[in-house]
């Protein structure tokens, strides 16, 4: 199984534990992103974490001080951490983060989108955008603006994995095609 895959198995058990115990699915993911950043923006810890000369058990005990400092993390959270760090897959935390975000995300029905312009959209357009968005998806949508002087003017909308290109550079590029290829 690859790590993607695993993080993915990882990340929908604690949700369906949360879900099943009726827990607030945003707070567990406040509590598993927390953990997953610190990891990720930590470099010493990364490196004791990740480090196969460690063993499982010593990096179980700095998983538990790192729950006992924390506070009052969801119990579930707790015992996925403890977990991975039992099975040496800790460097999967991130990758479960963001898989137990994907999920969220779907569960209530919000939709993300990244839209890429030339120049900074007023925020009357960054409405109009959303609020077309949620149109046509039938979603909440949580829209990211980007600005990116190379795309000339137009617009790139990127929706999951579907991206709508309607940039000028990418219309110049079609020109230059069809001129190229002489239809």
């Amino acid at each position: 199984m690859t790590s993607r895959g695993a993080a993915t198995r990882y990340a929908r058990a604690l949700f369906d534990i949360a879900l099943a115990e009726k827990k607030d699915l945003q707070h567990t993911f406040r509590d598993l992103k927390a953990f997953a950043d610190l990891f990720e923006t930590n470099d010493g810890l990364q490196r004791v974490l990740t480090n196969p000369a460690i063993p499982a058990s010593r990096k179980r005990a700095v998983a538990e001080e790192l729950l006992a400092r924390s506070g009052d993390v969801e119990a579930a959270v707790g015992k996925l951490l403890l977990l991975l760090a039992e099975r040496d897959r800790l460097a999967l935390l991130p990758a479960v983060r963001d898989a137990f975000e994907v999920r969220l995300m779907d569960h209530l029905h919000v939709l993300r989108a990244q839209v890429t312009t030339a120049e900074v959209l007023p925020s009357d357009q960054v409405a109009k955008i959303r609020d077309g968005l949620k149109r046509a998806t039938g979603r909440d949508v949580q829209l990211e603006t980007k600005v990116d002087p190379a795309i000339i003017g137009g617009a790139v909308a990127r929706i999951g994995s579907t991206v709508y290109d309607g940039s000028v550079t990418r219309q110049l590029e079609r020109m230059r095609e069809r001129l190229t290829s002489g239809n």
